[in-house]
């Protein structure tokens, strides 16, 4: 059996010091907490990926069983100080082994990996996500709370518990949910519609779409923001075996061929996929 390679804090931070991207380390896990049934909140401490996470990248959290050799990524939802979030649903054995784990356990990452959403121009961001596609449009609305030139509408739909409403509503300038009782995301942007293009009638700029969550869910967003001729970018959500472009696992078609979700995404724009022409 080959032993892991499991860097110090020294090795990651003599990395860190000589330019190189960190390896895949051991950090301490600060806080675990249930959002909703099957919705965990899990939090570590990672001073690299705090300082480093763009909106819509990822980390992958490594099991401590070796039978489960792939990592499972997930988008950063937060950042407070030295410590990173993230937000799942616990669906399998590896994520059920992240939910039973406690404050002071320890867990490897590696990260933050992927292509992140492009928000460096003034506008009105509109935040559309749902389900666990919401998480990383929460940390989207962090890193652009506060700039000037910049407005945020979160845009989250749910299948019942609204279970991040409270935290993108720190940052957010605006936060609509909805859940399938009700509608979807769509449904809100229908309502929303007038609000929106009225700001880029105001000289506040044309709305910009981002979001991330199930397909179909993604290409009706991508088709509504097509019809009204609106920027729209996509952070896909695919099964991965590296997170960095080595596997080949995670490809996507796309206008210009297949391409790797991890290393050339996740984030997407619609023109790229070819959705909504």
């Amino acid at each position: 059996m080959t032993a892991t390679f499991t860097p110090t804090a020294d090795v990651v931070a003599q990395a860190v010091e000589a330019g190189f991207f960190p390896p895949r380390h051991t950090v301490e896990i600060t806080d675990v907490r249930e959002l909703a049934a099957s919705v965990v909140r899990l939090t570590f401490r990672d001073p690299y990926i705090a300082e480093h996470a763009r909106p819509a990248q990822f980390v992958n959290l490594f099991s401590h069983d070796p039978m489960h050799l792939m990592p499972r990524p997930f988008g950063v939802s937060e950042v407070s100080g030295d410590q990173v979030s993230v937000i799942f649903a616990v669906v399998g054995e590896g994520t059920a082994e992240f939910s039973h784990l406690h404050a002071g356990d320890t867990i490897d990452v590696l990260g933050p990996l992927g292509r992140p959403f492009r928000t460096k121009e003034d506008a009105h961001y509109v935040l559309v996500a749902g389900g666990l596609g919401v998480p990383p449009l929460i940390y989207t609305a962090q890193c652009l709370a506060g700039r000037e030139g910049v407005r945020t509408t979160a845009v989250f739909g749910y299948r019942n518990d609204h279970f991040a409403d409270g935290f993108v509503s720190r940052y957010a300038d605006r936060t609509e949910s909805i859940d399938e009782s009700e509608g979807n995301v769509i449904t809100l942007l229908d309502r929303l519609e007038g609000d929106l293009l009225a700001d880029g009638a105001e000289g506040a700029g044309k709305p910009v779409i981002l979001s991330c969550g199930p397909l179909p869910m993604m290409k009706a967003v991508a088709a509504w923001a097509a019809k009204r001729d609106l920027p729209c970018q996509l952070s896909m959500e695919q099964r991965m075996g590296c997170g960095y472009g080595t596997c080949v696992l995670c490809t996507v078609d796309t206008v210009d061929g297949r391409l790797k979700v991890c290393a050339d995404g996740p984030v997407f724009t619609r023109e790229q996929l070819g959705w909504g022409e």
